[in-house]
């Protein structure tokens, strides 16, 4: 199985630099989701493209028959995080997209897992079906939700994934559920100096929506987030805007938390409308679950990330780590201080992780969102970080962007192919992982039975 990558590395690099280089945001990833396509149809894989009314998602299959083993890759990059390959702040492109989450190394290494599973079921070793999942949009939180709720996911037995990530462990965090909706206000226009008695301030009603919704905070559950940018606010001040957008986000540990915490801002919005005579509607872009962590497939790929081992650097590599790592002071002394006191490891004189870090935050609430959680709450599922930056560097940062295109970002994703890889082959040949797991999940899932947070006849938007 370690073959089947080593002697495609090059080319995996090749695939992830691609990506990496076309840097296209959500829905947008055409040339990324096509290089993926074209790359696993020469592998011999089955490929659909342009599935779950998404143009720029994919489902590519080997195999026949149980168990079925997904691994989910993703590839889309972030507004505004374009960089050079270097220490220092200097974009590709001024303005353009940059991949600030490193997810062109997210899904290639789940295309190398996923053709390291083909290469042992063509030889015989296993039986079974692997399939390889090109979710788009995942910073919008949308592509697999969507995918779920078009039965993508129905007859998977386990489905696997990782993370681009400054350290080497277990992602066993309940990463937080959200809604994602714009609200839009209509009003009248008028001349602002000479008769605004005659308008009706969209703007305003924004603006008491927004002040509503910040005197909630006090009254929910403190694990709650909202957070809101004003998209359309007018066009010039000597005009009663007609117009105006206030785009949120809500999340909560719980979709039911989320929900209703939601309710109570479309409160707001009422009230908001009310007071200004306006009206309003709600585009809702899509929403997400929390993640369901499995133990079972934990220890499976914490078993076999030690196996492979965490990556291993050159002297050049290092010091591009330190200079990288001397542009974020504060986030590196809050690291190595994580370091010391959660792990035990004295992480002082280190810029970049070169070891296996025990697994941190089971279960706990953890601030961001991801559309993964809609995937483990349909099948057993389990995620992996591995480095692919400095101590020093989070993602959605340039200094993200500028490691997922480095030698740095390749050595963890080839780290990550195979051991997702390894983790795979062992579902293959022990079908009573598959159960054990299967179990885990059904105990979890048993009182909250999935529903689609997307309202009927929702479509996906770029």
């Amino acid at each position: 199985m370690l073959d089947s990558i080593e002697k495609r590395r090059e080319k995996l690099v090749a695939l992830s630099d691609a990506i990496w280089e076309f840097a296209e945001p959500g829905f947008k990833e055409h040339k990324s989701s096509k290089a993926i396509a074209d790359f696993l149809e020469q592998e011999g894989f089955k490929v659909s493209l342009g599935v779950a009314d998404m143009p720029t998602a994919l489902v590519a299959e080997f195999g026949n028959g149980k168990p079925v083993v997904g691994f989910l890759g993703e590839y889309d990059a972030l507004p505004r995080l374009s960089q050079k390959r270097q220490p220092a702040k200097e974009p590709l492109e001024e303005g353009k997209a940059g991949h600030g989450c490193g997810h062109n190394l997210l899904g290639v290494a789940a295309v190398g897992a996923a053709i390291a599973l083909k290469d042992a079921i063509e030889s015989g070793e296993v039986k079974g079906t692997v399939r390889f999942y090109g979710c788009p949009a995942e910073e919008l939180l949308a592509g697999k939700v969507f995918m779920v709720r078009a039965g993508l996911f129905d007859d998977v037995d386990c489905a696997l994934t990782w993370h681009p990530f400054y350290y080497n462990s277990i992602w066993a965090a309940n990463f937080l559920a959200m809604n994602s909706a714009k609200f839009n206000f209509h009003g009248r226009t008028a001349h602002a100096a000479y008769d605004p008695y005659n308008g009706k301030s969209a703007l305003d009603a924004v603006e008491l929506m927004n002040v509503g919704t910040n005197y909630l905070r006090e009254h929910i559950i403190p694990d709650a987030r909202m957070h809101y940018v004003i998209t359309n606010g007018g066009g010039e001040p000597n005009i009663v805007p007609a117009e105006a957008t206030v785009w949120y986000y809500v999340r909560a540990p719980k979709r039911p938390q989320v929900e209703e915490v939601y309710n109570r801002i479309v409160d707001c919005a009422e009230g908001a409308a009310k007071m200004t005579g306006t009206t309003f509607d709600i585009e809702f872009l899509t929403g997400c679950y929390n993640v369901v962590s499995n133990d079972v497939l934990e220890a499976l790929l914490l078993e076999k990330l030690k196996e492979v081992g965490a990556p291993e650097y050159t002297e050049e590599e290092l010091r591009f780590a330190e200079e990288l790592g001397k542009t974020a002071p504060e986030f590196l002394e809050k690291t190595r201080t994580m370091f010391r006191e959660q792990f035990g490891e004295n992480a002082d004189d280190k810029y970049i992780c070169d070891t296996i870090i025990p697994v941190m935050d089971k279960g706990k609430p953890l601030p961001g969102s991801t559309d993964v959680g809609d995937v483990s709450h349909v099948v057993p599922t389990a995620q992996l970080i591995v480095t692919t930056s400095p101590l020093s560097v989070t993602t959605h940062s340039w200094q993200f962007a500028a490691c997922a295109g480095t030698t740095i970002g390749q050595k963890g994703m080839l780290v990550a192919a195979k051991t997702l890889g390894l983790a795979g082959i062992e579902l293959l040949k022990k079908p009573e992982l598959v159960v054990k797991a299967k179990e885990v999940f059904e105990k979890q899932i048993k009182n909250n039975p999935y529903a689609s947070p997307l309202p009927p006849g929702a479509k996906p938007k770029a």
